[in-house]
């Protein structure tokens, strides 16, 4: 490109953007070329009988008259002056992009930079209505699709099909995103998908704070050793493999964080699931109960495995099941409890 715009006497600050074919979109090398000389990368989509030689594709993109400077097939560059300033805008379309991010527990201040960054660049917001709700404020001009919170593949198609188009698509969810969130329905739909359009999508998935470790953060840091998630919802996998983890990970010590841990459709699996954990932990084991944490009215609690009660947990509750080795003290002039597993193990 450089050579091309030095042979006819042009400026590298003159060029207004790359144009390429949309069968392109995906190629690195266009991406880097676009960034090194600080322009737009553009696609456009010549008719059939055009086919996309460079020039023909100039010829296509351009709205405006313009003059034919350089036509290479060997090289696959054309140059096209044009009289007047040209907005990129105006040429083809950009390439689809569709970021997928976690909001965090709630909180505007616990929303990671480059989420908030995300949706402020964002042409199409997608996500559960009341995820979207915290995703705000935003602009007048971003189409918002909230939607169910059942129909994540439903979803998560719709995203790809947005972000095909051309559109800078966010799709929302809490916490983080690859925790029990969207990025996985986002990955599944793009797998089983075999549309090129899709596949050439700019994918990104940009981490957020999830609600286990959200919760841990205010009551000190009872993940400090090892630890594992677990939903205890049977929605999409049996009873009874949630039932062999829950031995498994009680078992082997690991301090547990429960996520959907009781519901009105699934009101005895809480209980269930202690039962379990009763069978090797002591009843003096720690638990931190955080519902709503990061929210207007959240609220933490510290208790016991014996004196843990169903009745003390809904779904908007993060269960923390502290191992052998978590310890709880008091703090400070403020009267605050911590509760921390310690990195060693005895």
């Amino acid at each position: 490109m450089r050579e091309a715009l030095v042979a006819h006497g042009l400026a590298p600050l003159s060029l207004a953007a790359l144009v390429a074919s949309p069968e392109c979109s995906a190629d690195p090398a266009l991406a880097d070329a676009a960034a090194r000389l600080d322009v737009p990368l553009r696609f456009a989509q010549t008719r059939a009988e055009d086919g996309t030689p460079p020039g023909n594709l100039l010829h296509a993109a351009l709205r405006i008259p313009y003059e034919a400077l350089h036509d290479d097939p060997q090289t696959g560059i054309a140059l096209a002056l044009a009289p007047l300033a040209i907005d990129p805008d105006t040429i083809g379309r950009a390439r689809g992009r569709l970021t997928v991010i976690g909001l965090g527990p709630g909180r505007a201040d616990l929303m990671v930079p480059a989420a908030r960054t995300a949706l402020n660049e964002a042409t199409d917001i997608l996500g559960y209505d009341t995820y979207v709700k915290m995703a705000g404020p935003l602009r007048a001009d971003q189409r918002v699709h909230g939607t169910d919170n059942r129909e994540e593949m439903q979803r998560a198609r719709h995203a790809f099909e947005l972000a095909s188009e051309g559109r800078s698509v966010v799709m929302v969810s809490s916490g983080d995103p690859g925790v029990f969130a969207m990025a996985t329905a986002v990955l599944e739909a793009l797998e089983a998908s075999h549309d090129s359009a899709w596949a050439a999508v700019e994918l990104s998935i940009v981490p957020g704070v999830s609600a286990a470790l959200a919760t841990a953060a205010q009551a000190g840091a009872p993940l400090g050793h090892d630890f594992c998630m677990l939903s205890l919802s049977d929605n999409l996998k049996p009873w009874s493999i949630i039932e062999k983890r829950l031995r498994h990970a009680a078992e082997a010590d690991l301090v547990m964080a429960f996520y959907n841990p009781i519901s009105r459709a699934r009101p005895w699996q809480l209980d269930k699931a202690l039962d379990i954990v009763r069978d090797f932990r002591a009843p003096t084991t720690h638990v931190v109960l955080g519902r709503d944490i990061g929210r207007p009215g959240g609220t933490l609690r510290t208790l016991t495995l014996g004196e843990l009660r169903s009745s003390d947990v809904d779904m908007r509750t993060m269960v923390i099941v502290g191992s052998s080795a978590t310890r709880k003290f008091g703090g400070g002039g403020d009267g605050a409890e911590w509760v921390y597993t310690p990195r060693w193990y005895e």
